[in-house]
């Protein structure tokens, strides 16, 4: 069994297919017969971890394991204290409401590297980062949380899923990884 981490860079898709002028995992010189165990948007960037086992595929994306997925999110505004418990709490969305989450408002920028093309500038709204912890994986679900609590997301890099760290991979680089003694 193969586990494999990628940064993915904004702008690509999560498949090895190439997708409407967006580049794909396929252009990225990853081993043959991984597969991606859960998704990114091609506006999301950070952790994806690929496999070649589908069990293990299954286990780590399920639900029902509760395994954490850990994002830094960039939103308009700084959140009082107020929306962050809204947040933490689980805010309903249109398919229900979320679990409770995990959630801190960072009071420093994260050591993040720049991202191509930069979030758009408004000399007249600041912007935050929150760290948010889930427990489950909704599509474009940390984006529709905070928009939920009126502070919709700008940037959005995933750095944990379960027991793997983004940590200093480099957007687009790869590395492979042992199975953890375990997994959640």
């Amino acid at each position: 069994m193969m586990i494999v981490l990628f940064n993915k860079p904004y702008g690509v898709v999560t498949q090895f297919t190439p997708l409407a002028g967006h580049k794909s995992l396929a252009d990225f010189g990853l081993p043959k017969r991984v597969y991606p165990a859960g998704r990114l948007d091609h506006d999301s960037e950070g952790l994806l971890v690929l496999t070649s086992d589908g069990r293990f595929q299954h286990e780590l994306t399920d639900p029902r394991h509760y395994h954490k997925r850990t994002y830094l999110a960039q939103v308009e505004r700084v959140p009082d204290e107020e929306a962050l418990d809204r947040l933490r709490a689980g805010p309903r969305l249109a398919d229900g409401a979320t679990r409770r989450c995990r959630v801190q408002l960072l009071t420093h920028e994260p050591p993040v590297p720049p991202r191509e093309p930069p979030i758009r500038f408004r000399k007249n709204v600041p912007t935050a980062w929150l760290e948010i912890t889930l427990t489950e994986g909704r599509n474009r679900q940390v984006r529709r949380m905070t928009a939920a609590v009126g502070h919709p997301t700008l940037r959005l890099v995933r750095v944990r899923v379960g027991p793997f760290l983004l940590g200093r991979l480099a957007p687009g680089d790869w590395q492979t990884a042992p199975m953890p003694a375990k997994l959640f």
